[in-house]
């Protein structure tokens, strides 16, 4: 089975390099919880390319704290 992690991960992977925020990708994936998606995002952070910035979200446009895999 899938997990959370792995779910965000590779939604973040399949959209990279564009910006998303954790409201969309809570959205997309059917997560309830956005702070479980903004807790996987702070795991994912530093690390394999994964980088949390201010930026606009390419999904919703807003400007707000995103992630992205360069």
């Amino acid at each position: 089975m899938t997990t959370n992690f792995q779910r965000v991960s590779g939604f973040i992977v399949r959209l990279s390099p564009e910006p998303v925020c954790d409201d969309c990708i809570a959205g997309r994936l059917a997560i309830e919880s956005s702070d479980d998606v903004a807790n996987r995002t702070r795991q994912l952070a530093g690390s394999g390319g994964f980088e949390i910035r201010r930026g606009i979200c390419a999904l919703c446009g807003e400007m707000k704290s995103v992630i992205l895999k360069s």
